[in-house]
């Protein structure tokens, strides 16, 4: 009878940490930018190293995004970065030493390529609770 209570009690807090641990927006969940567009989070990718070490990919879908959108895109990308992300970042181990921002008109899975798939990447680097724009 202990062991199973006590089974119940590790199974609960189990759920409830991995619960409180969520600090992205649930996938799918509609973002503003200062453009109007919409864009929905499609992840958070933490777990592949970028250029810099520890590196934080979060991707969102931007539904007739065209190469003509690439100034409003860089825009957006910064605003997300400074709003969103940034806030986001915070207690992740390692902590990451870079931010990746993406747009694509269609999901596609990481790291795939999708040449009929408009995409844009903008990288950061956090800074003091800020984004500072750096060349990807």
């Amino acid at each position: 009878m202990r062991r199973a209570s006590i089974l119940h009690v590790v199974t609960f807090v189990a759920l409830a940490a991995t619960a409180g641990c969520q600090e992205e927006a649930p996938a799918g969940e509609a973002v503003s930018v200062p453009s109007g567009r919409t864009l929905s989070l499609i992840d958070v990718i933490t777990n592949a190293r970028g250029p810099a070490g520890a590196t934080a990919r979060f991707r969102f879908l931007a539904p007739g995004l065209n190469a003509d959108d690439a100034e409003a895109a860089a825009e957006d990308m910064q605003a997300l970065c400074d709003s969103f992300a940034i806030k986001r970042i915070e207690g992740m181990v390692p902590a990451p030493q870079q931010i990746v921002i993406s747009f694509s008109s269609e999901v596609v899975p990481f790291g795939e390529a999708a040449p009929g798939v408009v995409q844009f990447f903008e990288s950061y680097r956090p800074e003091n609770g800020t984004c500072v724009w750096e060349v990807f």
